[in-house]
């Protein structure tokens, strides 16, 4: 069964999924309304999610055309539908309520393109929208998808799957337990239990934790300050937190937690222009692109990547990859591997020309160098898997710094092995080694076959003395991590390179 879900989400990209969940939390809403078992009439709430998603759609076409950038049409549908969650429906006849609608919706929207520095908007959205509707309108958000019990398996079932796909157990976990233990801390202990029931079952504290805490765009990327959010998020979320008669309500909570991101993470959106492409294997190539500022990041970090798509299909036009390029290079490299029935995204970036642009932002990922420079490493890549490796090696030749590194990589054929050049230097000039695993057609001195417990113990005698990073396909991360795991190598000592929104 969990492998069955774990094939689904691998899948789906991030923001795919999340839409998919608040698709799934509406009909909900509409059917459970025909029941009469959630208070808000079905007609008044398909009649505003209408109106929201008319009036997000526009907006945002609007803005993207003044400031041009790629018009993200995945974003405004979830952004629609997190507002007609958390607002109350509107009849057709409520003139005064549909012009508060259109507010929050043009305000949620608008906040992405006028809010922002750097390119990168700093709060998140369809709360900010909520927030000026009550200060300005006096129209507060009610957050009901979180106050009806018979939606909580949809809430609650949706929401899981969200954490295991994005990995953000940290985040949801310490944010729950802040806003339980400070809502505790401030209620009598007689009423504990009324205090859990209500939280747990009757607030917005899941749909909340699951949906607008995970949202990446305005979140820490790096997991210490990710944590430091989520407790100060959980902080003022809880209900009885107020500043004199200033009491703050679940947006307003986030958006103070949005400002301490913005304060910790890296700043601003890169417009970079493609310079050249190189072919680094079969069917995998490496696009070099010209950046308008030098990007400051640890080699191993990646980048969310958008490309403006005529027509996008179902995963969207935002990617997370690996910076290929090492932080001492003046350019910035992508690399990439295409397949027979690449996605959108991928015949787009395949078809781009110098001079053409893409938008990079959000940089993040622990998957980098320990800091101390004699810690023994294994570097573990299937396929194009060895992309943060090359970053790491480069930086390593750049800065002529040697460190015990070993390098297991597993290519199909011959032809798939990439960066050989930068193998080569690194086993030249740093004495890095690096075996060779290949499943078909291998040759003398290369391992027959894929990475396996059997070339580990061979080429890594002492492997219980290093720290494993493991790169490439998900299957493949993970059948390695297991392996290393039967052979008593601690999961403190297996690093995996993941990002958000893999798929």
């Amino acid at each position: 069964m969990i492998k069955a879900i774990d094939r689904f989400l691998d899948h789906q990209t991030m923001y795919r999924l999340v839409l998919y969940y608040l698709i799934a939390l509406l009909v909900a809403a509409l059917v459970l309304g025909f029941f009469k078992l959630v208070p808000h009439d079905p007609v008044a709430l398909a009649f505003t999610t209408g109106l929201m998603l008319a009036a997000c759609w526009i907006t945002n076409k609007v803005f993207a055309a003044v400031f041009k950038v790629p018009a993200n049409s995945e974003s405004v549908y979830i952004t629609t539908l997190i507002l007609a969650l958390i607002l109350d429906p509107v009849a057709a006849t409520d003139l005064n309520g549909i012009g508060a609608v259109v507010f929050a919706c043009v305000w949620a929207i608008s906040s992405k393109f006028i809010l922002a520095i750097g390119r990168k908007h700093l709060f998140n959205p369809a709360a900010l929208g909520v927030a000026l509707t009550a200060l300005l309108l006096d129209q507060p958000a009610t957050w009901w998808v979180g106050g009806n019990l018979p939606m909580l398996p949809v809430v609650l079932g949706g929401g899981l799957l969200i954490v295991r796909k994005l990995r953000r157990v940290d985040i949801v976990v310490t944010f729950v337990a802040v806003a339980l233990a400070t809502t505790l801390s401030t209620t009598e202990p007689s009423q504990y239990a009324t205090a859990l029931t209500e939280t747990l079952g009757s607030s917005p504290l899941l749909f909340f934790a699951f949906v607008m805490l995970t949202e990446p765009l305005t979140a820490p990327t790096m997991r210490l300050p990710r944590i430091a959010f989520a407790a100060i998020v959980g902080f003022l979320f809880a209900p009885n937190i107020h500043v004199g008669s200033f009491y703050f309500t679940p947006e307003l909570a986030l958006l103070a937690g949005n400002l301490f991101a913005y304060a910790v993470s890296p700043k601003g959106r890169l417009v970079l222009t493609l310079e050249r492409i190189e072919r680094s294997a079969v069917d995998s190539y490496d696009f070099i692109f010209n950046s308008p500022r030098k990007l400051a990041f640890e080699a191993g970090q990646y980048l969310e990547w958008t490309l403006g798509l005529d027509r996008s299909d179902n995963r969207g036009n935002r990617r997370y990859f690996t910076v290929a390029s090492a932080p001492t290079e003046q350019t910035i490299r992508l690399g990439v591997k295409f397949y027979p029935r690449s996605s959108a995204f991928k015949q787009a970036l395949g078809a781009m020309k110098p001079g053409s642009t893409i938008h990079a932002s959000q940089l993040g990922g622990d998957f980098t160098l320990p800091a101390d420079p004699e810690t023994k490493i294994a570097f573990l890549a299937g396929g194009i898997g060895i992309t943060p490796f090359r970053s790491m090696l480069q930086y390593l030749i750049d800065r002529y710094e040697k460190r015990p590194i070993v390098i297991l990589y597993g290519a199909e054929t011959q032809q798939d092995i990439a960066y050989r050049d930068v193998l080569g230097t690194a086993k030249r000039e740093l004495g890095v080694r690096t075996v060779l695993a290949v499943a078909n057609g291998a040759e003398r001195g290369q391992y027959p076959g894929h990475i396996d417990a059997r070339l580990v113990r061979l080429a890594v005698p002492d492997y219980l003395e290093r720290i494993f990073y493991i790169s490439g396909p998900q299957g493949m991360v993970k059948a390695l991590r297991k392996k290393l795991l039967a052979m008593g190598v601690r999961r403190s000592r297996i690093k995996v390179d993941y990002f958000p929104g893999f798929a």
